[in-house]
């Protein structure tokens, strides 16, 4: 169920991403479907009642291999944050300029000033 939450975010955006006209929709939808694909990857190291990767002495390594949670996931999720937060920077400041050299946001009304 909750992988089928991950893919209405991430249909969700892609809509907003591919269909809508206005700028700053579009990097919203950008943004809902980022949330979906980080939820994606974190719940792909995701397990039942896991445990903290951290090793202790005196843990038996065996029962703590089938236990513990992937930390992979985790490293890829915090890289792509920091990824999608330029992605997002570099968008607003090309909505903004656009928007100083248009005075709109509708990507229709940009064509047409275009000439």
């Amino acid at each position: 169920m909750i992988y089928t939450l991950c893919f209405i975010l991430i249909v969700v955006g892609l809509y907003g991403i591919v269909v809508k006209r206005n700028i700053v929709k579009i990097i919203v939808g950008f943004v809902i479907m980022d949330c979906g694909v980080h939820l994606l990857l974190i719940l792909e190291g995701w397990r039942h009642q896991g445990e903290v990767p951290i090793l202790q002495k005196g843990m038996d390594l065996t029962q703590f291999i089938s236990r513990a949670v992937d930390p992979l996931p985790q490293a890829m999720v915090l890289t792509s944050i920091v990824i999608s937060l330029g992605i997002l920077a570099l968008m607003v400041a090309l909505a903004i300029r656009l928007h100083e050299r248009y005075g709109t946001f509708d990507i229709d009304e940009m064509r047409r000033l275009k000439g």
